[in-house]
């Protein structure tokens, strides 16, 4: 068996993943080490996985107005490159330093890692152990069929498409993220090692690239590195001590069930959620609003619609099934579980890489993008009747279920990793 060392960047939607895979590798016989910051040690501890402590990384902040002034008003490339620079890169090296601490005695084969954790790379470039990635947002490696990501354009792998994306690959790398590249190359250069190419291709030296989507959502790319390998989407972990609410008998009614989101990160204020209720508080439809954890008096949720039910958390092993369709702000981890159930979409999302995840819905043609945060009520409420009304949104929604199917994300992950840790497969 292998000693596999976990690191990911500290946010929420990026350690979730990670928990069902490391469960699977511990229960494997793997010995599985996780350095992570104190916020999320009761998480990762519940789920029996051993906590390395750190004395460096810190945890990142939701709220860019933390890094620059006037962050919090960002959104698009702005709030990206924001993330990049002040977060992701800026944590690095804390995060490099707690991973040398944690394999002075554990002696990792592998370090797992989610994709935004440019430690683990610094980590295998300065040690020889190879990292392996588990994915956590719309494919960033660079393809000669593909624009760059943060932009949200389509695939174009025509001879002038390719054209296309040459050029803005040049202007994103040289012009627009060309701070970006060059804090990069500085903290590098800062921790010992050389330059690099692209930032966004640094998991493109990772021994594994484990994707858990499915082809028919992800853009197609000619280039694809051997690396990389679909497996579909990680289940939710399952919630024992859940109860459901009182209302939960409405769920079997017969009326199109409407679910809505603003995911965990993004919903300190209702800004998807208000004009959503607003849309669809005359609609025959059941409203189904989940928090993200956030307190519903505090969104302004005391006083709803009749036809709105609304929870803090509902385990979507549980709500799912029942769902007929969901507006979200286009966490990646959501959207995969909801199209893994055959939902239509409605998407709205302008930060992080929810433009990105917006932009697979619409081309993949499971829903509807409305290219903005906080959209307008009425634009809300035509979506919706769209996605609940023409077929082709609800048809090829199940067409990607059956799509999923015939995935099992964990246990393909722990079957590509135990071949590059050189694990003989399971019969």
């Amino acid at each position: 068996m292998a000693r596999i060392l976990i690191a990911v960047v500290p946010i929420y939607g990026h350690v979730t993943p990670m928990i069902p895979l490391a469960k699977a590798l511990a229960a494997r016989g793997h010995e599985v080490l996780w350095s992570i910051t104190e916020t999320f040690r009761p998480q990762v501890e519940a789920a029996g996985i051993t906590v390395a402590r750190t004395e460096h990384t810190r945890d990142l902040s939701t709220d860019r107005g933390e890094y620059v002034p006037g962050g919090e008003k960002l959104e698009g490339i702005a709030a990206l490159r924001v993330d990049l620079e002040f977060g992701f890169i800026d944590n690095a090296p804390r995060q490099l330093r707690d991973l040398h601490d944690a394999a002075a005695d554990f002696h990792p084969d592998l370090v797992l890692a989610d994709t935004g954790c440019l430690a683990a790379r610094l980590f295998s470039e300065q040690t020889g152990t190879p990292f392996a990635v588990l994915n956590v947002v719309p494919m960033v490696l660079t393809s000669r069929d593909t624009a760059p990501f943060g932009l949200a354009l389509p695939p174009n792998a025509s001879a002038l498409g390719r054209v296309r994306n040459r050029g803005l690959q040049w202007l994103v790398e040289h012009v627009v993220f060309r701070g970006v590249q060059k804090h990069w190359n500085k903290t590098r250069r800062g921790v010992g090692l050389d330059n690099s190419g692209w930032l966004m291709d640094a998991p493109k030296s990772a021994a594994l690239y484990l994707n858990p989507s499915i082809p028919s959502f992800e853009y197609p790319r000619s280039d694809l590195p051997e690396s990389v390998h679909f497996i579909g989407p990680v289940p939710a972990p399952p919630v024992a001590d859940w109860t459901p609410p009182a209302w939960w008998s409405e769920l079997f009614t017969g009326r199109p069930v409407v679910h809505v989101t603003q995911g965990t990160v993004a919903n300190a204020e209702p800004e998807l959620i208000a004009p959503t209720l607003a849309a669809l508080a005359e609609e025959n439809v059941l409203v189904v609003v989940s928090t993200g954890g956030a307190d519903p008096s505090a969104l302004g949720l005391d006083e709803v619609p009749a036809n709105v039910r609304v929870e803090r958390f509902m385990p979507y092993a549980e709500l799912l099934p029942h769902v007929t369709a969901m507006v979200t702000n286009g966490g990646y981890g959501g959207v995969q579980l909801a199209l893994s159930h055959g939902i239509p979409l409605v998407v709205a999302g302008a930060t992080e890489d929810k433009p990105e995840v917006a932009a697979r819905v619409a081309w993949s043609g499971v829903g509807v993008n409305l290219k903005s945060a906080a959209p307008h009520p009425d634009r809300i409420k035509f979506a919706v009747r769209s996605v609940l009304t023409e077929p082709r949104f609800a048809a090829r929604a199940q067409e990607l279920r059956a799509e999923y199917a015939e995935y099992d994300a964990l246990a393909l992950g722990v079957e590509h990793i135990e071949r590059i840790v050189g694990v003989p497969a399971l019969d």
